[in-house]
């Protein structure tokens, strides 16, 4: 039987301000408790009638290095710290308003995030969250085939999460491997405050784009040939750490709470949005609640 939790918002607003890390332009965020059964929804504030997404995958767009809502053209770019400090603390209903293309980059963690969402107060709502317990494993590899993310049963309830973060003997990152146990104390401990990170190469090609020019290796965590650049490690397997963060936010675009185990070796947000889109496929008809009643077998995406 699938041990069933309530499901849970916040007490009051919380803000974060910042700058966009791919654009560098000024944002406000805000997040707005949202009723039970809401989900998480991504608002923009600076358009015209106020759009909002939900954030599922359904909604995802595709791109590299991060994820991203697309509804009818509106976008909101490089969701998953928001989406993982979310999942991570377990809050289930927020409406997150923003009045730019993305959220504040922070330090490239899901710190800033987590903190203002505990000090904005954590309630439980009066309705059960819905849960997925597989029974069955879904793989996805990656296009080299060296890697992929899979999701398996467990005899364990909760969610097992294990990443291999292997670049090769040339690299400058070394070889790193990280199992968790996935709760809402072991995020804020384990996980919340790991950086994103990429080679010298290349962020100076992101920056010939026009991408993130706003940023040095102070403010993400940036590899050269001989090691990291101007800045230190806040924990070991800091790198493994920040994708196993990455997993918990794009995983949480399922919609419910997941029980099992995912094991990732060198995979990436794509190939999270595709394990999740094979978990609704394959298993939507078996979300539930304790008694067994399907809660939910996959929403429909909203024409545009």
């Amino acid at each position: 039987m699938i041990p069933v939790r309530n499901q849970q918002t916040i007490a009051r607003p919380a803000v974060v301000r910042g700058r966009g890390f791919l654009t560098g332009r000024p944002v406000v965020l805000r997040f707005q408790p949202a009723e039970a059964g809401a989900g998480i929804a991504f608002r923009r504030t600076d358009l015209r009638g106020a759009p909002e997404i939900p954030a599922l995958v359904e909604y995802t767009a595709p791109r590299q290095r991060r994820t991203t809502l697309d509804d009818g053209g509106v976008q909101i770019e490089m969701i998953e710290h928001v989406m993982a400090a979310l999942a991570g603390l377990q809050i289930d209903n927020v409406c997150v308003e923003l009045d730019a293309v993305e959220p504040p980059g922070g330090d490239g963690s899901s710190g800033p995030f987590v903190e203002a969402l505990l000090d904005a107060g954590i309630v439980a709502q009066n309705r059960p969250r819905p849960a997925l317990k597989l029974s069955r494993p879904v793989r996805v590899a990656t296009e080299d085939g060296l890697g992929g993310i899979t999701a398996a049963p467990s005899h364990r309830h909760g969610l097992t999460l294990a990443y291999t973060l292997d670049f090769g003997p040339k690299s400058p990152i070394a070889p790193q491997h990280l199992v968790l146990d996935l709760t809402a104390n072991g995020f804020r401990r384990e996980l919340a405050n790991c950086r994103t990170f990429l080679l010298e190469a290349e962020a100076r090609a992101l920056q010939a784009e026009g991408v993130g020019v706003h940023l040095t290796p102070h403010d993400l965590l940036v590899f050269g040939r001989d090691g990291l650049l101007e800045n230190s490690l806040r924990s070991p397997a800091e790198c493994a750490r920040h994708k196993m963060l990455d997993c918990v936010g794009d995983l949480a675009l399922l919609g419910c709470d997941l029980h099992g185990q995912v094991t990732a070796v060198r995979s990436g947000h794509r190939q999270n949005a595709d394990l999740v889109r094979a978990l609704r496929c394959q298993h939507g008809d078996a979300i539930a609640c304790e008694d067994g009643q399907a809660l939910w077998s996959g929403p429909q995406r909203r024409s545009a």
